[in-house]
């Protein structure tokens, strides 16, 4: 039984977090782009990444992360419609198409019928779209975005897709799956019929003044961070941001950090953090797009966590984490955490099934399914 002083106590203090609560409220309302409707939307995925990840970069990244800066913060439930543990294929398309799929399928339901992505649905609604990833494009994770396949290893398949002409820009890794293919089709000839400017390398990439860009800047995936492709994430970002801006309906963009989820695979801290901190550098660039236009919302998820992380210990002064993976290194069930910015950036806290974005960024962007 409690007191009638434990009932003034805890009455007080209920008082104060409700006080607190509505300080913290009004202070995230203050947000530069709060209450503009949204035009643009610029999504990031960190293949990979969980909580620990971030917080590993954040202890031991030279500068605050832009994540630290973004005002609301919630968590995405990951399970696939067959596996509680999800695959990039699956965790992809529930991001991208809002269904529940198979492990191992892109852009299809359980049934291996064709749904429609949040790219093609911007698409047919007049605006500009883009995918930019790390991996080749053909990967799970980028090409939910853009194909239909039920088995997400068929790249040669997976590539004809990007013919449809859904994505306006698409930059990554995959040359080979469009131009050495078994068929003996050279599909950036179609491309280039298309309209397509296709480049091969980062500075003819940042030489195009086309509308359509396909950047196929590695044979198949890119190198990691640490190998030689520090920067260039945030370079891609800022290319397809600078040409898709150009479209005055507006733009829908994924961008995927595809090799957090490699270096946990690994089980290899530096390898996961090198490429942590290298997508928040991408991130950045968009956040300082976002920061000027005032019309642009910025998501940042991942499709499920790998490696199972935690930090048994560290110090933050000295920069330093003690990482501990699991031991088959392969991802988990856990939930991944959402950063979001911009107007109606508050729509992404909380708790939500990873089904949940496809129909926030058709409301938000006031498109017609």
């Amino acid at each position: 039984m409690i007191s009638m002083k434990g009932k003034l106590s805890l009455t007080a203090l209920l008082s104060i977090l409700l006080l607190i609560a509505g300080c913290s409220a009004q202070n995230i309302s203050k947000t530069p782009d709060a209450g503009k409707n949204v035009k643009n939307i610029i999504l990031f995925i960190g293949d990979g990444m969980g909580t620990a990840h971030v917080y590993a970069a954040m202890t031991t990244a030279e500068k605050p992360l832009i994540l630290e800066s973004f005002p609301y913060t919630g968590f995405s439930k990951t399970y696939s419609s067959d596996n509680y543990v999800t695959d990039s294929g699956a965790g992809g398309t529930a991001i991208a198409c809002g269904v529940k799929t198979r492990n191992g399928m892109i852009g299809v339901g359980p049934d291996s019928a064709a749904v429609t992505s949040i790219t093609e649905i911007a698409y047919k609604n007049g605006l500009a779209t883009g995918v930019v990833s790390t991996s080749s494009v053909t990967h799970a994770t980028p090409a939910s975005f853009v194909a239909h396949n039920a088995g997400r290893g068929n790249y040669e398949d997976i590539a004809k897709d990007f013919l449809r002409g859904t994505v306006d820009v698409f930059i990554g890794g995959g040359e080979d799956h469009f131009r050495k293919r078994g068929d003996k089709d050279d599909l950036t000839v179609k491309l280039k019929q298309q309209g397509y400017d296709v480049v091969y390398n980062l500075d003819d990439l940042k030489k195009s003044e086309s509308r359509k860009l396909a950047g196929l800047l590695a044979p198949g995936q890119m190198t990691k961070a640490a190998d030689g492709r520090e920067g260039m994430l945030p370079q891609m970002v800022k290319k397809a941001i600078e040409t898709l801006s150009r479209d005055k309906d507006g733009f829908f963009m994924m961008v995927e950090g595809s090799m957090i989820d490699w270096g946990a695979h690994e089980k290899s801290l530096d390898y996961t953090v090198e490429e942590m901190i290298d997508l928040d550098e991408a991130v950045r660039v968009a956040w300082e797009f976002a920061e000027k236009d005032g019309q642009t919302l910025i998501v940042v998820t991942a499709d499920h966590e790998t490696g199972g992380l935690t930090l048994v210990d560290g110090s933050i002064t000295e920069r330093k984490v003690v990482p501990q993976f699991i031991e088959s290194g392969s991802h988990t069930g856990v939930m991944v955490p959402v950063f979001s910015y911009g107007p109606d950036a508050e729509r992404f806290s909380g708790i939500h099934d990873n089904t949940f974005y496809l129909n926030e960024f058709v409301d938000i962007l006031n498109l017609k399914k």
